[in-house]
């Protein structure tokens, strides 16, 4: 987010020299994060959980080290997003500069590394771990961080961690394919989803491969979730708490650009439903693309914070990005634990009135703005009021900054010269006027 005076020539992320433009708002909090390498982090419960998951695909190759730096093509075109999506929009995607961006899924390299299997590509092949067992990149994981410019609250920030999966299969393995038995034995299955022209069959598959493909997709996905979730109930017991004894499933129609039909999977976990993951039957262009035109998959992905938050029960996203060792030290590897509150200091409310420009306002744009002032000292910001001027017609909004620290007590004064900063700004960068 920078004014066309304030935005240097080239920026830096990972030790690489990008030039600028127009496009370019990836602001310097946010690529400061890019070499965070939280999934790296053996202990951190994020890792924890990518490991798990990992262990639950032992014939996938396992990406988790690709750069977050991708082409607009990778990230959108490749995948199918019509040109007008908002997903493009810079007021919901980080631009480096107009063609290369941090990516905002981990789909952005579904066609980059089916090719990369195809054509051997051996640099791009070397970064799996287990690629022995998916040599051709036929079946493959990737985990990784993500991108994308958010509100600012308990369960959302601007850099989240998904996992990808993509299992493909020529006509002749898919008839013969065996999904993996379902673990655990107490999960109730609801689907009553159906093919219709809102989430129809590609015209490439028959009605045949449709049926094998989303029958070994959906029992796939329900064991791995449910092995997970048992995982979870372990660690209830150890902190005696309730257990759960089931863990019903239910799938619901959806649409993604890249997968047809589509469907999210929930889970019922501590008295609520759950939604795991969005998937689907893998697009036949994308295949096609890859110079795969033989073979056919399913697809799926999901956010690792919101299933580690539930199953490690940590209640503040920004908790994830903590250096404070009274977080860091009560995980161990691949152990689900429960989340031991160390701290709770007060938070200190803040609000910031002021008319909107004649120009366009988009709201990503103050919570970035907020971001890069105040980092994670912020816990929320929320719009407390608005209202439009009945002779002048002119918009205001007031919002609410809520600041609070999750290891210290923030004073007053300290606070103050942030918010004097937020305001300040404000009016520089949105052109906003203040009341």
């Amino acid at each position: 987010m920078y004014s066309s005076a304030q935005r240097p020539a080239t920026i830096q992320v990972l030790g690489s020299a990008h030039s600028t433009d127009s496009w370019t708002n990836a602001t310097s909090a946010i690529l400061e994060k890019t070499g965070r390498n939280l999934l790296h982090q053996e202990s951190h419960p994020l890792s924890i959980l990518k490991s798990l998951i990992f262990k639950e695909f032992p014939d996938f190759a396992h990406y988790d080290s690709l750069s977050p730096v991708v082409s607009a093509y990778q990230n959108f075109d490749s995948l199918g997003f019509a040109s007008d999506h908002p997903g493009r929009s810079q007021t919901d995607t980080y631009y480096i500069n107009q063609n290369t961006l941090l990516r905002t899924h981990t789909s952005a390299h579904q066609l980059q590394l089916l090719e990369a299997g195809r054509k051997g590509d051996t640099d791009l092949l070397a970064q799996a771990k287990n690629g022995q067992a998916a040599p051709g990149n036929e079946r493959f994981l990737v985990a990784a961080d993500v991108y994308r410019r958010d509100e600012i609250d308990a369960s959302h920030y601007p850099v989240f961690h998904q996992m990808e999966g993509v299992c493909t299969f020529t006509r002749d393995e898919l008839r013969q394919a065996q999904a993996p038995e379902l673990k655990h034995a107490k999960s109730k299955l609801i689907d009553s989803t159906v093919i219709s022209d809102s989430n129809p069959k590609q015209a490439e598959h028959t009605a045949e491969e449709l049926e094998l493909l989303s029958a070994h997709m959906k029992r796939t996905m329900n064991s791995m979730v449910t092995q997970v979730l048992a995982r979870a109930v372990e660690a209830q017991k150890k902190a005696g708490e309730p257990v759960q004894q089931e863990f019903p499933v239910r799938w619901i129609d959806a649409y993604f650009p890249f997968t047809s039909p589509s469907w999210e999977m929930e889970v019922l976990f501590r008295g609520e439903w759950l939604e795991i993951c969005g998937c689907g039957v893998m697009k036949q262009s994308i295949l096609d693309a890859a110079g795969m035109k033989d073979r056919v998959g399913w697809a799926f992905g999901f956010g690792l914070e919101r299933l580690a938050m539930l199953l490690f029960g940590i209640p503040d996203i920004r908790l994830f990005w903590s250096t404070d060792p009274r977080f860091a030290t009560q995980f161990a590897p691949e152990q689900i634990s429960l989340f031991r509150p160390f701290s709770k200091h007060p938070p200190c409310p803040k609000d910031v009135s002021f008319w909107l420009p004649e120009t366009q306002f988009h709201e990503n744009d103050l919570m970035d703005l907020v971001r890069n002032v105040a980092g994670d000292l912020v816990e929320d910001v929320r719009l407390v009021d608005s209202f439009i001027h009945p002779k002048t017609g002119r918009s205001s909004r007031c919002y609410r900054i809520n600041y609070c620290s999750m290891d210290r007590n923030v004073t007053h004064a300290e606070i103050n010269q942030i918010q004097e900063q937020v305001r300040g700004q404000l009016v520089e960068q949105l052109g906003v006027t203040l009341r």
